[in-house]
């Protein structure tokens, strides 16, 4: 295995986990704030008075925080995966032999575009950080959050540089299929005729 081979999976890896985590994370911690909240309304003794003295202001922060370094990095995993919404119509109009320049020139000028927003948002960071601005609630230094604008764009930057280059190497694009359900590989045992969205009611066959 080569060592760019080995970069690309351990980055893989890598974006993966942080999205996962980023997900979890923000989830379970808008669960608590909420049942804690919704407990703290009972009036029973000594539970109410120690679910008052927990203090949850910061976590609707720290959750907006999280979906947007969430947001930034899955958008670099939406280009690798090739999840994206994209209108073809008239790409798919031309010649194959015509079509390979149009979509570099697009997979090119997306590379462009985030990196263009991944040097604007380093700089825009370098900046923040030798100021004292901090968070309302966390009082988090604030370049911390923007940090999330040149790291996921430059990581998109390198997405879209790694997808042009081997669609001009095999002249294949990542394709996601949305009816895909992963760790499903039986085929589903459906009468003749039936669909897999309309099922099919107990004690009636296909007609």
């Amino acid at each position: 295995m080569s060592a760019l081979s080995l970069f690309n999976r351990v980055l893989d890896r890598l974006e993966e986990t942080l999205i996962a985590i980023l997900m979890a994370a923000a989830t379970l911690l808008i669960f608590v704030a909420v049942a804690h909240r919704y407990m703290a309304g009972f009036a029973i003794p000594g539970l109410q008075d120690w679910l008052l003295s927990l203090h949850f202001s910061w976590a609707q922060e720290l959750c907006i925080y999280m979906f947007v370094w969430m947001a930034k990095f899955g958008a670099a995993y939406g280009v690798r995966t090739g999840i994206h919404v994209g209108v073809d119509v008239l790409v798919n109009r031309l010649s194959p032999a015509k079509q390979k320049p149009v979509i570099l020139f697009g997979l090119l000028a997306g590379a462009l575009f985030t990196g263009i927003v991944a040097v604007m948002g380093a700089n825009f960071v370098w900046h923040v950080s030798h100021t004292d601005q901090t968070s309302p609630d966390l009082e988090l230094p604030m370049w911390w959050v923007y940090l999330a604008i040149p790291l996921g764009s430059s990581l998109m930057c390198y997405r879209f540089l790694q997808v042009a280059w081997r669609f001009n190497r095999d002249g294949e694009l990542p394709h996601h299929d949305p009816g895909e359900v992963e760790g499903l590989d039986e085929p589903m045992d459906l009468p003749a005729g039936v669909d897999n969205i309309h099922p099919v009611a107990a004690g009636r066959g296909a007609r």
